[in-house]
């Protein structure tokens, strides 16, 4: 049955404006524990060039000697270990973005929600990393075919982590094939609904401006999302107001 695209964003911010705790206060420790990921990844793959050695690199490479110009660079490279902690820590972020959208399952569940979901994650984090990997394997494959057959992947298995979130006993495979099945008919319907939130995405794009943005916009689309998942699977969330805790 097609979803209404208005209906869901409004029905998403009566529950914002409801919820308790706030999502909009769980939504800001989210963000702030990924700037404080993102940025100590950056840190830990940033490398402090001297200008004597830039420009002992442009001579190398002005001068024709390549081969010296590129064992330079290597050395300017950050080393293997940092890769590995950046990915360590771009994985504890989705970890806890995982943990932010069980939050948003609770709160339109009336489940107990609170600031402690966003480490809910890490009670089955290898089948969320595992999920991750397949999802991106996938998608990637597709998107060798053009840009087309990848984003119809990208929102067949748009689901995936919602399934794996409702039972962690499921495998990744089964909630990707589950997620398959879920969206058949309804992959034109959920790349609208995000088509509508373009400018949100494009405003979260501005330096510095954009960390504001991301304060309302990020519980906005994820509940919004999670709505949408809820609709998929024939709940009711039009008519019902969750006994919120005063």
């Amino acid at each position: 049955m097609p979803q209404d695209r208005n209906a869901l964003k409004s029905r998403a911010r009566e529950v914002i404006a409801t919820s308790n705790p706030r999502v909009l206060s769980v939504g800001l420790v989210y963000l702030v524990l990924t700037v404080v990921l993102s940025t100590l990844g950056a840190r830990v793959m940033s490398v402090n060039i001297s200008e004597s050695e830039a420009m002992n690199y442009l001579n190398y490479a002005m001068n024709g000697n390549y081969e010296y110009a590129l064992r330079y660079a290597e050395t300017m490279t950050p080393p293997p270990t940092a890769y590995a902690i950046n990915a360590l820590l771009m994985f504890v972020a989705a970890i806890v973005g995982a943990g932010f959208t069980i939050f948003l399952l609770n709160t339109l569940r009336n489940r107990q929600p609170c600031f402690a979901n966003l480490l809910d994650g890490f009670g089955f984090w290898w089948k969320l990393l595992i999920l991750d990997l397949l999802q991106s394997l996938l998608i990637g494959l597709w998107s060798l075919l053009l840009i087309v057959p990848g984003v119809m992947a990208h929102y067949r298995y748009a689901q995936a982590l919602y399934i794996l979130i409702d039972d962690p006993t499921k495998s990744p495979v089964q909630c990707l094939r589950e997620s398959k099945a879920m969206m058949n008919g309804h992959k034109m319907e959920l790349f609208k609904l995000d088509l509508s939130f373009l400018g949100w995405y494009l405003l979260e794009m501005i330096p510095y401006v954009g960390y504001a943005v991301q304060v309302w916009s990020v519980p906005y689309v994820g509940m919004t999302k999670a709505l949408y998942y809820e609709t998929l699977l024939g709940s009711n969330v039009w008519s019902y107001t969750p006994d919120y805790p005063a």
